[in-house]
């Protein structure tokens, strides 16, 4: 297809004034140029992927676009059929649907129907629900590239409060500057799902592709980005995805199971554990890994020794003072992330008990901070910068191929041992008793 559009029409034919016969002559080939030309100028539109081609073809009328003959386009005569029994069931125009068909059937003007889609206010609540369900009805769904859209990754949290948002953000930054895209942060509120609203914003800024660090969108929400070709990865999910949403995650089971088996190999029997909202899929994944190392070991589950957070260094602090002032004190503690463990840290000093002397602490992320600690702080490794990069590469290959299948990843974690778990002191005791008491006998064997 030629980027620009020429009409040739036949030399002009004079017009003798003052001649009817060359009048009408004038006026017949007048209305066969104009039709020749708006058959052209709708035959082009059709061609077109953008909005434009659509505005084009919306500016023709109905008459002359029936005496064209029909050309195959991208949709196949099944798909169109399954169209039409959509369409006549919703009371939406049969073929397929343009802006100015939606219009029509919502009673409004194509500007309100811009409105609707680009994000923008203006608009009742009313009207915008009746245009995103006809254009739901409707299948449509705006076909653009990435440069017909701002270059824009969103990536949206409920919070950006700790280092753990930092890593996250390095890794969509990473992917996203391999492939000539700009990062732009949503902070959408404390609630697994976001509040109310923040969708707004990415309805406005047509981002290329969303990374959501939610459980699960609203099905209004999933409907709006659909429309508009905007898709969207769920990365580390706080509850179990729906079965039609793409999602990246890691085995937070097996770093519970981990994190608690290294602690038992250490000796250890008395382990407490303080985890995130009971409600988030990671906290109960983790907590069950717990549950499986202690029941692997024969060690009974004692419920006084699991306490329930936010995943707050506060947290941290108040499950420390809680466990380490028990009569019969646990002697190692199992963080549910490393916030909470550099707060049980601080409960430790400020109860004049040493870590891991008095008690060994195992966190979880392996954010850059804990290996600043001291001691250093054993953690679980989250690879939360892959897990970013990856969701990042699954939202452009979702952009790129809408019809991808969905896609489920789990990255691995693993144990990093540092300086802040070690023998529990009875049992460093015994060892260095029974250490001393061999050297002992060597020597005397020896002076014999």
């Amino acid at each position: 297809m030629n980027d620009a559009m020429t009409f040739s029409f036949p030399a002009a034919v004079a017009c003798g004034g003052g001649h009817d016969s060359s009048l009408d002559a004038c006026v017949a080939l007048g209305v066969k140029m104009f039709r020749i030309a708006t058959a052209l100028l709708f035959d082009y539109s059709r061609e077109l992927s953008t909005d434009l081609g659509r505005l084009l073809a919306d500016c023709i009328p109905r008459s002359y676009r029936k005496r064209q003959p029909s050309r195959p386009h991208r949709a196949s005569e099944a798909a169109e059929g399954r169209y039409h029994e959509r369409m006549s069931s919703q009371n939406v125009s049969s073929g397929r649907a343009t802006l100015a068909e939606i219009a029509r059937d919502a009673s409004v003007s194509m500007s309100t129907v811009s409105k609707v889609l680009n994000g923008r206010s203006g608009v009742s609540d009313g009207v915008r629900e009746r245009i995103e369900g006809l254009l739901h009805t409707a299948g449509y769904s705006r076909r653009g590239t990435v440069v017909d859209q701002e270059r824009l990754i969103e990536l949206v949290f409920a919070s950006i409060d700790s280092e753990w948002s930092l890593q996250i953000i390095r890794g969509v930054e990473s992917v996203a500057r391999e492939n000539g895209l700009n990062v732009i942060l949503t902070e959408s509120g404390g609630r697994p799902t976001g509040e109310p609203g923040w969708i707004d914003g990415i309805l406005r800024r047509q981002p290329v592709g969303v990374v959501l660090l939610f459980s699960n969108l609203p099905l209004e929400y999933k409907r709006q980005l659909a429309i508009r070709n905007i898709p969207y990865v769920i990365l580390d999910p706080a509850g179990e995805p729906d079965a039609d949403v793409s999602s990246v995650g890691s085995s937070n089971w097996l770093g519970g199971l981990t994190a608690t088996r290294h602690l038992i190999e250490l000796g250890h029997r008395r382990i407490a554990m303080v985890t995130g909202p009971r409600e988030m899929m990671c906290s109960r994944a983790r907590l069950s890994g717990y549950h499986s190392a202690l029941d692997e070991a024969g060690i009974p589950f004692d419920p006084t020794l699991v306490d329930a957070g936010q995943f707050d260094y506060e947290d941290g602090v108040a499950a420390g003072t809680n466990f380490l002032t028990l009569p019969e004190r646990p002697t190692a503690i199992f963080a549910g992330n490393d916030m909470q463990a550099f707060g049980i840290y601080e409960a430790a000093r400020l109860l004049r008990l040493a870590v891991p002397d008095d008690i060994s602490v195992v966190g979880y992320d392996d954010v850059p901070s804990s290996g600043w600690m001291s001691p250093k702080l054993t953690t679980i490794h989250q690879p939360l910068i892959e897990m970013a990069e990856e969701a990042t590469r699954l939202v452009m290959a979702l952009r790129n191929d809408p019809d991808r299948r969905l896609t489920r990843i789990e990255l691995a974690t693993s144990l990093v041992v540092r300086a802040s778990t070690a023998p529990p002191r009875r049992e460093r005791y015994e060892n260095e008793q029974y250490v001393s008491g061999k050297i002992e006998k060597t020597c005397a064997n020896f002076m014999d």
